[in-house]
């Protein structure tokens, strides 16, 4: 029995890591509300944890976990609605909702996702507003890793969420993909959702592990969804962005789950089919000459992806590659990482002068890969002090353990060093 009970919890909890996302997305299309959904979803865990350790796991967990959450959501306005005339008419839309969560197909379920991010996307919303909600509330994000990707506080995004949820309530928003003369002009923002999602299943912004695969993996198959939705070179190019990126995963963290960098990784590690595929992507896109920064951006991928080892590296192409994307994309973000890209093509001095003319601007003055960055160029120019002083910056804005350790590890480093100069 206890066994039967330890299987039930392990289901649930892995469910909910698993398909809690697109279990509130169908319940949101079903309710029309987001706060009702997620309280049927809270709800719907919550029984489950109290029934299926005594019943068992039932053979569609994942009907049931819908079906139970509509329930728990709709019955307290039915009871209401006894009492009160002006609820009737949304009792009376709850027992349609009661019948379409009976005929629930996997297909509908897997579609909702895609449906709610279009609805998160919608246009009535603004950009900010747009890549919060969907990050929020299709991907289960907290606020707070929300706001990290923003680099926004988390009192800002909150509000910014719950402004975007009273909007879509109140201008009454439809749930559903766009045709396809409006999808167009809807891609972007939603590519720059999936594209966030994406960085933070592979560099997740703080916690114990280095990635979480599980955003990583979906971020691809909603890339998938919307490359084989529209076919667009620049959803192309995203999902190759996402594929070379990811075929690395085995390689970036040691079996003690230590970070590994770039340069020191196991390269027969790397998933070649992966690479394959999003090299091919990749030549597709830009052979399209309808490309943006993320095929770009996977472009700079696939040299790094084909090159047989770090000195094999063509740093003369990543940094014209470099040149061209901040071009489209002038953010400091690009800037640093061409910055890095001329320090391995040019030296490190080359690279600290950008890096140091990028900091003073002051758009990246809390963002630690900066600092991190200069910290490293640096080490190599044997200005020790000088390195300290930008490890310790990083160090104090990071909250990702393994990056943690290994700023600390490069801090002690460079602190023995200059105890044996002295």
């Amino acid at each position: 029995m206890e066994d039967t009970a330890s299987h039930a919890r392990d289901t649930i909890d892995a469910l909910y890591r698993s398909d809690s996302r697109r279990v509130l997305a169908t319940l949101i299309r079903l309710l029309g509300d987001f706060d009702l959904a997620e309280e049927g979803l809270h709800d719907a865990f919550a029984a489950a944890l109290e029934k299926w350790p005594a019943d068992g796991v039932p053979a569609n967990p994942l009907a049931w976990l819908i079906s139970t959450g509509r329930f728990k959501a709709v019955d307290p306005v039915r009871r209401r609605a006894r009492l009160d005339a002006k609820l009737a008419s949304l009792a009376e839309r709850f027992d349609y909702v009661a019948e379409a969560a009976q005929d629930l197909s996997q297909d509908e379920v897997e579609d909702d996702r895609l449906r709610l991010i279009f609805t998160c996307c919608h246009p009535a919303l603004s950009p900010d507003a747009r890549i919060a909600l969907t990050l929020r509330e299709v991907c289960g994000l907290t606020t707070e890793q929300v706001a990290h990707a923003f680099l926004t506080p988390a009192p800002t995004l909150a509000q910014r969420i719950v402004r975007a949820k009273t909007k879509i309530r109140d201008a009454r928003i439809p749930y559903e993909i766009p045709s396809r003369s409006d999808l167009p002009a809807r891609l972007d923002s939603v590519l720059h959702v999936v594209y966030l999602v994406f960085n933070e299943g592979y560099l997740a912004s703080s916690g114990s592990s280095l990635t979480r695969p599980d955003l990583a993996a979906e971020a691809i198959r909603l890339g998938q969804l919307i490359v084989e939705l529209l076919g667009e070179p620049e959803a192309v190019g995203l999902l190759a962005l996402m594929l070379l990126h990811d075929a690395r995963s085995a390689a970036r963290t040691s079996e003690s789950g230590e970070l590994v960098l770039l340069e020191d990784q196991d390269r027969s590690l790397w998933n070649r089919a992966r690479i394959d595929e999003g090299v091919a992507l990749v030549e597709s896109a830009l052979a399209s000459r309808r490309f943006g920064p993320y095929t770009l951006q996977a472009a700079i991928a696939a040299v790094h992806a084909e090159a047989s080892d770090a000195a094999d590296t063509d740093w003369t192409q990543i940094v014209a590659l470099y040149d061209v994307l901040l071009r489209i994309d002038e953010s400091p973000v690009v800037a640093l990482n061409r910055a890095a890209a001329i320090a391995m093509r040019d030296g490190p001095n080359r690279g600290l002068e950008l890096i140091d003319a990028i900091l003073a601007d002051g758009s990246l003055a809390d963002y630690h890969p900066a600092h991190a960055a200069r910290a490293d160029l640096c080490r190599r120019l044997g200005r020790t002090s000088e390195a300290i002083v930008a490890y310790e910056r990083a160090l104090s804005l990071t909250t990702q353990e393994p990056e943690r350790r290994y700023l600390s590890y490069r801090l002690r480093q460079l602190r023995d060093r200059l105890s044996g100069e002295a």
